[in-house]
């Protein structure tokens, strides 16, 4: 019998706080270019939104008691990460580059709530 195993990561989820959804779709959309998608009925009640782009699937869940995940974070791959941060600029979000790893052109930026989001550009991503 073969041990099972991870095939592929289905989707991120990030919290944030109640009634905010606004900022979500304003930033997750209307800056990083994800898709807002409707939540299942079920599940929309919670409050929350998602969001996705091909591969990359973001939900953000409300959490009564959020904190910010300002160390834990998603990694998002991007084609071109100068493009980005113009783009980021544009909207009043820094983007801070980190020159750490050899060879990997990346960044880190903030959600509307204070979730650390890593930009990696495509060329430099494992």
């Amino acid at each position: 019998m073969t041990a099972p195993r991870l095939v592929r990561l289905d989707h991120v989820q990030l919290a944030m706080p109640a009634g905010k959804e606004p900022e979500a779709v304003a930033f997750y959309e209307g800056v990083l270019g994800l898709r807002h998608v409707p939540k299942p009925p079920v599940l929309a009640a919670r409050g929350g939104c998602w969001f996705e782009h091909g591969a990359v699937v973001v939900h953000l869940g409300v959490d009564p008691s959020f904190t910010p995940a300002t160390k834990a974070h998603p990694a998002f791959v991007v084609d071109d990460l100068d493009a980005m941060a113009q783009r980021l600029a544009v909207a009043g979000v820094p983007l801070t580059y980190d020159d750490a790893l050899e060879g990997v052109r990346r960044g880190y930026v903030a959600d509307p709530f204070g979730n650390r989001i890593e930009l990696i550009e495509e060329a430099a991503a494992r």
